[in-house]
């Protein structure tokens, strides 16, 4: 397989699993949590898969999302538009990022619903498997102008 089928891949696999229906009987909040876990766990491999996608022609030993996007990352450009990218407070990379950090706590990051289940709930926030879906999206549009830029090398 590609590095560029594996990233797809990933990112289906991780598109079908924050998609799927928590259920309404005994184990449907811990199914919810184990789904949105579960696909932030792929969007970190495709990360890391996309990442080793756009440096191909630098062939780096490792491909580490915290390495290569940390401080001390190469100086390549796929990266550098990365690093600014995740810079930004408001972008899906940034987004991602404090989630996976956030995954790899002792905590976790998917969180139980609080509240009066049979309350409606008006105007709430987006639940961590849309938000999810939504970087998958955003992400979707940077991938393809990074494979272009990369595919010039």
């Amino acid at each position: 397989m590609t590095p560029k089928a594996r990233t797809n891949q990933l990112l289906y696999q991780a598109e079908l699993l924050l998609a799927l229906p928590a259920g309404d009987d005994e184990h449907a909040e811990a199914r919810r949590m184990a789904a949105e876990e579960g696909g932030l766990a792929l969007l970190e491999l495709a990360l890391e898969s996309l990442l080793r996608e756009v440096t191909e022609h630098a062939h780096l030993e490792r491909h580490d999302w915290r390495e290569l996007l940390g401080p001390e990352g190469a100086g390549i450009a796929e990266l550098h538009r990365l690093r600014e990218l995740a810079a930004r407070p408001e972008s899906w990379l940034s987004g991602l990022l404090a989630r996976l950090e956030a995954l790899h706590g002792t905590d976790g990051v998917a969180r139980r619903r609080s509240g009066n289940p049979g309350l409606i709930a008006v105007g709430g926030g987006a639940s961590l498997a849309e938000e999810l879906a939504e970087c998958v999206r955003e992400a979707k549009r940077e991938i393809a102008a990074l494979r272009e830029t990369s595919e010039e090398w």
